[in-house]
C-alpha cells in the first residue's frame, strides 16, 4: 500500500473506505461485463449481428483493460479485492449484462449491452465527481474510464436508433485513454 497516497487522500477529504467501494464494485462490474459480453458476442450472428460484433469486441477488451487499470489504485489506496469470485460477482456497480432470453434478438442483446455502459458511465461520472480536484490520481484514472465508456455508449446507442453520436470505432489499439495506467 501507498500510506502516503491514502493519506493525501483522506487529508483532502474523501472518506476512503467509501472510494475502495467504489473502486472495487466498478472493478468488478468490469470484469463481470467482460466475461457477459463474451457470451453476448458469441451470440452476435446473422447478417444483423455481424455488423455489431467488431464494436462489442472493442467493448469486451476494453472493459478488461479497465479493471485491469483499476487494480493497482485499489491496492494503493489499502483495498484489496475479494477471495472469492462470486463474493466479486455479487459485488458489482452493475447488474449483470446477462443474454437475453431471446439469444437470436440482437435488439435486446444491443439493449442490454447499451444499458450496461450506461451503468458504467454513471459509476465513473460519481468517482469523477468524489475525486475531483482532490485525488488527482484516481480522478484521472475515472476520467479516462469515462471517456471509453462514453465511447461505448455511443457506439451501441447509434445502433438502436437513437441518433448520431459522432464517435468511430477504434482505428488501431485498444484503450486510448487507459492504456497508461495499464500495468
Amino acid at each position: 500500500m501507498a500510506k502516503v497516497a491514502r493519506e493525501m487522500v483522506a487529508n483532502a477529504g474523501i472518506d476512503v473506505d467509501e472510494l475502495l467501494e467504489l473502486l472495487i464494485t466498478n472493478a468488478a462490474a468490469e470484469l463481470t461485463t467482460f466475461y457477459y459480453y463474451t457470451i453476448l458476442r458469441a451470440n452476435l450472428i446473422g447478417l444483423e449481428g455481424e455488423g455489431i460484433k467488431a464494436i462489442a469486441e472493442t467493448a469486451r477488451i476494453e472493459d478488461r483493460n479497465h479493471f485491469e487499470a483499476l487494480v493497482p489504485r485499489i491496492y494503493e489506496l489499502g483495498g484489496k479485492l475479494p477471495d472469492d469470485m462470486n463474493e466479486f460477482h455479487d459485488c458489482s456497480a452493475c447488474p449483470p449484462a446477462s443474454l437475453p432470453e431471446d439469444p437470436t434478438d440482437v435488439q435486446a442483446i444491443l439493449t442490454v449491452l447499451v444499458n450496461a455502459e450506461r451503468c458504467a458511465v454513471r459509476g465513473y461520472t460519481h468517482i469523477c465527481n468524489l475525486t475531483a480536484g482532490k485525488d488527482h490520481r484516481t480522478y484521472a484514472l475515472a476520467q479516462a474510464i469515462l471517456n471509453e465508456e462514453i465511447e461505448h455508449e455511443s457506439w451501441f446507442s447509434e445502433f438502436l436508433g437513437e441518433g448520431p453520436s459522432g464517435h468511430f470505432l477504434r482505428q488501431g489499439e485498444t484503450s486510448p485513454f487507459v492504456r497508461k495506467f495499464m500495468p
